[in-house]
């Protein structure tokens, strides 16, 4: 039994596609393939249902795969605690970002860090919220900057608060409540253009409806900020977003609505897991570029 072999496996059952997961692990498919087979063999059972085009673990895939995880991941602190004793940074940093991020310092951090540790690889990817902490938490990623409510759950997380603020509303400079102030069940009364489900805003917007026991009325939702404020503009709805993004909008097209009984705020946070030194160097690298608030 091989560790990659046990690579093989996780990456064809995270992906469900023999495809994806030999694209992921950088071998061919007929690769994957193989060395899973050869781990079938040597375990006298089959681990991947393979009878449809979604590949899923069969039961002895099940518990198979609990424990190859566990096996990685001790592989992996063994590397970490040796490159620590020697004072090695080496590898390949795989990082997550919002959608459509705008913080100057989280791109020089990357450049810093590229000119620091040259023989460093890394990777850049953008996603909703949800799923960049959920992939740092299942290893895929290595640190990632979200967007996640007050009080999130960061349990065998590392965080570090880049930035703390309130959902305010952005109305048209026409509308009677430019300037003014709103509360939450009023909002719900009116069509609402915010981000989609998954991003740490929408979750704050969500989480404080159901806090006062209503729902509101999306019409209209845009991954990124820029896109929400100028769907608002257009008149086809009240924007919904964090303080900054209505400040930092190239429109400014938009007047402020205070939402009065809005208690939970949004964060943009950091979240890596503890793990290689050159991890730990990329945290240390984008925190500096950022603004720090606070860490945990």
């Amino acid at each position: 039994m091989e560790l990659r072999q046990l690579e093989y496996l996780v990456a064809v059952a995270d992906e469900a596609n023999f495809t994806r997961a030999a694209e992921r692990v950088h071998v061919s498919q007929s690769g994957v393939s193989a060395q899973i087979r050869a781990l079938e063999r040597e375990l006298g059972a089959t681990l991947l249902d393979r009878s449809s085009r979604v590949v899923v673990p069969t039961q002895a895939g099940r518990a198979a795969l609990e424990h190859a995880r566990i096996a990685l991941a001790a592989a992996g602190r063994l590397r970490d605690a040796v490159d620590d004793v020697n004072a090695v940074v080496r590898g390949h940093v795989r990082v997550g970002t919002v959608t459509a991020c705008k913080l100057p310092g989280f791109y020089e951090g990357l450049d810093v860090f590229h000119h620091l540790y040259p023989g460093v690889g890394m990777s850049l990817v953008e996603a909703p919220s949800d799923e960049l902490v959920a992939r740092v938490r299942r290893g895929e990623l290595d640190v990632a900057l979200a967007g996640v409510p007050d009080g999130f759950d960061a349990r065998g997380l590392q965080s570090h608060v880049v930035l703390r603020e309130r959902l305010v509303a952005g109305v048209v400079p026409r509308d009677p409540l430019a300037g003014g102030a709103i509360t939450l069940a009023e909002l719900a009364e009116r069509s609402l253009v915010t981000l989609p489900a998954g991003a740490g805003v929408r979750a704050v917007l969500d989480g404080e409806f159901a806090r006062v026991g209503t729902a509101g009325s999306v019409a209209f939702e845009a991954g990124a900020p820029d896109t929400v404020v100028e769907l608002a503009a257009r008149g086809l709805g009240v924007a919904v977003v964090s303080e900054s993004m209505l400040d930092t909008s190239p429109s400014r097209q938009l007047e402020p609505v205070r939402i009065v009984d809005a208690e939970t705020e949004a964060l943009l946070v950091l979240v890596w897991r503890p793990g290689a030194p050159a991890v730990r160097h990329m945290v240390g690298q984008l925190a500096t570029g950022l603004i720090p608030v606070e860490t945990s």
